[in-house]
């Protein structure tokens, strides 16, 4: 696909209305609080565990060296030294072509999805499952890797493709891979399989709020430039 900057400062929206950008917002949030809910709750939480315990002993029972090296691979890809360098290059790459608000709103997604992932690890204070194949620290929930995948991918498809068919391609993928690191951290025993989802969900969430924001700064900004 053709990554030309279009001339002029280009609308930053998610699905070229605001009206429905905002129900799909409104509608990440809602789940994503669904899920922090149900493992906040200890009445749910019961019910939560369970699932995550039949998914680990799902995981361990499947194991395959083939599929422990991929998702070996994939927690390596969620390793700072690896998302760092990516998102400073998306947001070079962002400033070269001055998509500011692009910029603005990759910049703010990665920002918030940080601040939270230290803030609710801290908040919910839930062990790691037993026996994970790779080195881990820290609480569990929600899972680093996932909220750190999603975001950056989602927000970087965002700030850098048109909205149209192609977007959509790029979203299918970007999505698919937060999924797959999701799911790796399960798999590796890393994280329970609610941390994971967890995780997607508030880095889909991070990047869909604040392009939505940032696109409503926008378009009120446009509007007082106008001559009257």
């Amino acid at each position: 696909m053709s990554w030309r900057a279009v001339p002029g400062p280009e609308r930053l929206v998610l699905l070229s209305a605001p009206g429905r950008d905002t129900v799909l917002a409104t509608a990440a949030v809602l789940l994503t609080a669904g899920v922090f809910a149900a493992v906040g709750e200890h009445g749910t939480l019961t019910s939560v565990q369970r699932l995550d315990d039949g998914w680990l002993r799902l995981m361990v029972a499947g194991r395959t060296p083939p599929l422990t090296a991929i998702a070996k691979v994939f927690n390596i890809l969620g390793l700072v030294y690896v998302t760092l360098p990516a998102r400073i290059a998306v947001a070079g790459l962002l400033a070269l072509r001055r998509r500011w608000w692009q910029l603005a709103a990759f910049t703010a997604a990665v920002v918030m999805s940080e601040v939270l992932i230290g803030l609710l690890k801290g908040i919910y204070d839930r062990p790691r499952p037993p026996g994970s194949l790779v080195v881990t620290t820290g609480t569990s929930f929600p899972s680093g890797h996932a909220v750190a995948a999603s975001v950056t991918v989602i927000a970087a498809v965002i700030a850098l493709v048109p909205p149209g068919r192609r977007r959509a391609w790029w979203v299918l993928a970007a999505v698919a891979f937060s999924i797959l690191m999701g799911l790796s951290r399960a798999y590796l025993g890393a994280h329970w399989l609610s941390d994971a989802v967890a995780g997607i969900l508030l880095g889909t969430s991070c990047a869909v709020v604040t392009a939505l924001i940032v696109g409503q700064i926008q378009r009120h900004a446009e509007r007082r430039q106008r001559p009257a």
